[in-house]
């Protein structure tokens, strides 16, 4: 039996979880460091490349505030990367792990991806951009994936204390010499 393994208590969405940390931290965290060096460059790269014919073909913003958009994208990309880092993180801590606690930096990490890839994708869509469709299509159900993972992943169970070793209060009170008239319900 596993005793002090790592991966002892893990569950499918924290192994899901992790595969996807995996992915898109380092992935995005380019991504993003490319755009905030180089902004206009960053934002005509092939992960942003539907974001950027959008901008420029939808909304005619200038030159400023298209590096004030992809500064935003990268922003956007580098907080994901960052939840998905904060979920590697706790997922690492048994205590944690047990209870649970990592739930919630995933949950963040896979609802602002999914929100992010859902209008990516139908920024492609719209400005005709195949490829950019299919890999920002791909990135969310991927994330879709995980979170339906997590929705139908029953809760941890806790070990349950046996019956034999615990006693309600009731139970012992009555059971005193002389405190069957003091048990109150």
């Amino acid at each position: 039996m596993i005793k002090n393994c790592v991966i002892r208590n893990w569950r499918l969405s924290c192994f899901n979880g992790v595969l996807l940390a995996l992915y898109f931290v380092p992935a995005w965290t380019v991504i993003a460091f490319h755009t905030m060096v180089s902004p206009i460059q960053g934002l005509f790269e092939r992960p942003n490349i539907a974001i950027a014919l959008f901008i420029s073909d939808h909304l005619h913003l200038s030159g400023i505030e298209t590096v004030r958009a992809a500064w935003l994208l990268a922003l956007a990309r580098l907080t994901v990367a960052g939840f998905f880092a904060m979920f590697l993180v706790l997922i690492l801590v048994p205590r944690v792990r047990r209870m649970a606690g990592y739930v919630e930096a995933l949950s963040i990490a896979l609802g602002l991806g999914s929100a992010l890839c859902f209008f990516s994708m139908i920024m492609a869509a719209k400005v005709g951009e195949t490829q950019a469709l299919r890999l920002h299509a791909t990135e969310l159900l991927m994330l879709l994936g995980t979170a339906i993972v997590m929705l139908v992943e029953k809760p941890a169970m806790q070990a349950a204390p046996s019956s034999a070793s615990v006693q309600p209060k009731a139970m012992v009170s009555a059971t005193a010499p002389g405190a069957a008239a003091s048990v109150k319900f």
